[in-house]
């Protein structure tokens, strides 16, 4: 399916106005619309080449430059973590409900789409699609090995939609405790979910430009998440 790609810019509610980026499939006819929230890297190729597959899946991507406030259009190297690290440890908690609510709200409204939303995000942008799900009204979102709990695990109550957990078996930066505690709090609230953990895989296998790649296990996670968003969003 052929796409269209465009730089976009959409105002906050805290007065901010926050760039994005948006691919569109080709055509005339109203389709989902899925968020693509980043990983603390920024939006860089590789959030850009994830928005532009799931839209020649059929769907409208949009990836928002969540670290607009501190440096806009920042691309961080993942040679040198601590430096977005430290740029994602000023990035608030209220900063980040605006900047999903926001998203939410243009891609919902957009004329290309349908109404139907789904999130899907990786690391910092995977516990930010579990936030998205608690915050606004989604029919699907996808937490590629997001740190939830505790620290978000309260927007488990208010999850709108169901949600599916990817995990990294051998992740050094998620404590399994964590991962446990949020998968037990989802069935104890009897929310729909799908947990997934690739247990020979680290944090990032997912991402062609980290070292941690898994070519299989991204193939894999691929061909799940592409028939999970179809049976909700489709």
């Amino acid at each position: 399916m052929n796409i269209r790609t465009e730089r976009v810019e959409i105002p906050v509610a805290d007065g901010t106005t926050m760039s994005g980026y948006l691919v569109l499939p080709e055509g005339n006819e109203r389709r989902p619309g899925i968020l693509i929230l980043q990983e603390i890297f920024g939006v860089n190729d590789h959030i850009k080449s994830v928005a532009e597959r799931y839209a020649r899946e059929g769907y409208v991507t949009f990836a928002p430059d969540l670290f607009h406030r501190q440096v806009p259009d920042y691309i961080g190297s993942y040679d040198d973590i601590m430096a977005s690290i430290q740029l994602a440890m000023k990035y608030g908690a209220a900063q980040s409900e605006a900047d999903v609510r926001a998203a939410a709200d243009y891609l919902r409204n957009h004329p290309a789409v349908n109404g139907r939303l789904g999130c899907l995000g990786f690391c910092m942008g995977g516990r930010l699609s579990f936030v998205t799900n608690g915050v606004v009204k989604l029919d699907a979102a996808i937490s590629f090995y997001g740190n939830i709990a505790p620290d978000k695990l309260s927007y488990a109550e208010t999850l709108s939609g169901p949600m599916m957990l990817i995990w990294a078996g051998k992740d050094a930066h998620i404590p399994r405790a964590s991962q446990v505690e949020t998968v037990e709090t989802l069935r104890k609230l009897g929310k729909p979910y799908i947990n997934v953990e690739f247990s020979e895989q680290n944090h990032g296998f997912f991402c062609d430009a980290r070292s941690d790649y898994d070519a299989g296990a991204a193939r894999q996670a691929w061909a799940l998440t592409t028939a999970f968003l179809a049976e909700n969003l489709k």
